[in-house]
């Protein structure tokens, strides 16, 4: 028990959540995070090959024709197979083993390997996060990815911790994370429909994660898993993640986040 308490604070604690927020956030607008995506950051060659090995396998009869059914397929599978747990920081490919095998992983770490399988997959993709404004240690955030669809032309939220989409009643086109906010603050009829048949979607949690009139989103950026991979292997578990993270900080090999609708600094109020 001690030593869980012990890895909580080192992981998990409020003070760890305000410094990252104060260290790395940075107020931007619509225009300044248009060319953002993971895979500018992240290439094929990159990725782990157990990505790949793991790639074979979910799509073994077969790849959709299009970008917006491939992700689907992607999303439920790793739904179906990941059955949650313990947060990890590990490096990527070690966490997605955890992940399958039953012993781990929280939103983020979900939306960290879809990174991955987007990127070869050849789907554009970025990871966004959300938390509350004034900072709530309550609940802290939740972490999510969105893909742009050449199929449809625009960016579309996705969340695979649930394998949802967003809408409003009178479009048929999954909405963007910035449409989301966009219609929101006036409670303009959003609404979320899961496309996977085998789950049940969990509303008080959609609810408390997106649609909470304190919720502000912001983009992670400048995001590199190969450097953090590196880093991870050489000091895991020999130093607390943390200490690990403000060393890559301190190099400048950082990633940060961009706030496009709202001053960060309103976390702190």
């Amino acid at each position: 028990m001690i030593l869980k308490k012990i890895s909580w604070i080192f992981k998990r604690h409020p003070f760890l959540y305000i410094a990252r927020f104060k260290l790395l956030s940075k107020n931007s607008n619509i225009e300044g995070i248009e060319e953002q995506s993971y895979n500018a950051k992240n290439h094929i060659k990159d990725i782990p090959k157990y990505f790949n090995e793991v790639n074979d396998i979910i799509f073994k009869e077969g790849k959709p024709e299009n970008d917006f059914d491939l992700v689907k397929q992607l999303s439920v599978w790793l739904q179906n197979n990941i059955k949650g747990g313990p947060g990890l920081s590990e490096p990527s490919d070690e966490a997605l083993k955890i992940m399958l095998s039953g012993k781990g992983g929280v939103c983020s770490d979900m939306a960290q390997v879809f990174n991955n399988f987007c990127v070869i997959n050849n789907i554009k993709v970025r990871e966004w996060g959300n938390t509350r404004a004034p900072f709530s240690n309550e609940y802290g955030g939740h972490s999510f990815n969105e893909f742009f669809s050449k199929t449809l032309n625009k960016w579309i939220l996705i969340d695979v911790s649930y394998s949802l989409f967003f809408y409003t009643r009178n479009k048929n086109e999954p909405l963007s994370v910035l449409e989301i906010y966009e219609f929101f603050p006036e409670q303009n009829e959003i609404y979320f429909e899961s496309f996977n048949a085998s789950k049940k979607i969990d509303e008080k949690n959609i609810n408390k994660n997106y649609l909470h009139p304190n919720t502000i989103p912001f983009l992670i950026c400048n995001y590199s898993n190969k450097t953090y991979d590196a880093f991870l292997k050489r000091t895991r578990p020999h130093i607390p993640v943390f200490i690990t993270h403000f060393i890559i900080f301190l190099v400048g090999k950082s990633y940060y986040y961009r706030f496009p609708l709202n001053d960060y600094k309103k976390i702190f109020n």
